[in-house]
């Protein structure tokens, strides 16, 4: 049975909407490394729709970008009820109800299975505890405003796990208990 690791990539106040840049701006050689590892370690990466459509943008057309290749050649399930093509290489589009569709993955898959950002799917995995680990990756920036991973109304005891310290991010990865 596949492990579903949620990789978030957050402000040091908790925000994770929108981190365009911050990888470029605070990524070192052995975060990038790192991040390479973890997808060359997953058989599939599942998308929302809004994340879907701006890693496709930013990967499929360069595939010099660091992570490129492995993501074009990774399989990708889209989860979203409005998308109407999923062009980029190896997308699967998946319309049905995500946590019994992800469950029904996990069943099917021996490796990792990987979703980024905490947008609506990640959030409806995690509180169908279907998410096994969660890698947050948080970089040295107060934003003061977006949408932030910490929510009203959750409640869930994690487990440090482990922790990786690189130049300018720190990556904690945790189990949901």
């Amino acid at each position: 049975m596949g492990r579903l690791i949620e990789y978030t990539l957050i402000s040091a106040d908790g925000v994770f909407e929108d981190p365009r840049g911050v990888t470029h701006e605070y990524g070192d050689e052995a975060y990038i490394a790192d991040g390479l590892g973890l997808i060359s370690a997953s058989d599939a990466v599942l998308f929302g729709r809004r994340t879907y459509e701006a890693f496709a943008k930013l990967y499929a057309p360069d595939p010099n970008r660091h992570y490129a290749a492995r993501l074009d050649a990774m399989r990708k399930y889209v989860f979203s009820s409005t998308l109407e093509k999923a062009d980029w290489k190896n997308s699967t589009i998946v319309r049905g109800d995500a946590a019994t569709e992800v469950a029904r993955l996990k069943t099917e898959t021996r490796g990792n299975l990987v979703v980024f950002g905490h947008g609506l799917l990640a959030e409806a995995l995690l509180d169908a505890r279907l998410i096994d680990a969660i890698d947050l990756a948080i970089y040295p920036r107060l934003r003061g405003h977006g949408k932030t991973f910490f929510r009203e109304g959750q409640d869930l005891n994690l487990k440090l796990v482990a922790s990786k310290t690189f130049s300018k991010i720190v990556k904690l990865t945790y189990e949901p208990q």
